[in-house]
């Protein structure tokens, strides 16, 4: 089972902001202020979630694209 903090979870969120920003579908990303949470900036406004909120939030964002 993961946790919020398993690295492989957050390289998972990492290579899809990655690929999200890259086909400009978010403005920024990158770790934030605690330990479990990530940063997304979509429709210029930051997005504080949780490694599996982000991991979502991003999945469903690519696949819609």
């Amino acid at each position: 089972m993961s946790t919020a903090t398993d690295p492989t979870l957050r390289g998972e969120v990492q290579h899809l902001a990655e690929y999200a920003f890259h086909h400009h579908l978010i403005s920024g990303y990158g770790d934030g202020e605690y330990s479990n949470e990530y940063q997304i900036v979509y429709q210029g406004k930051p997005r504080h979630l949780s490694l599996e909120q982000a991991r979502s939030f991003l999945s469903e964002l690519i696949e819609c694209a």
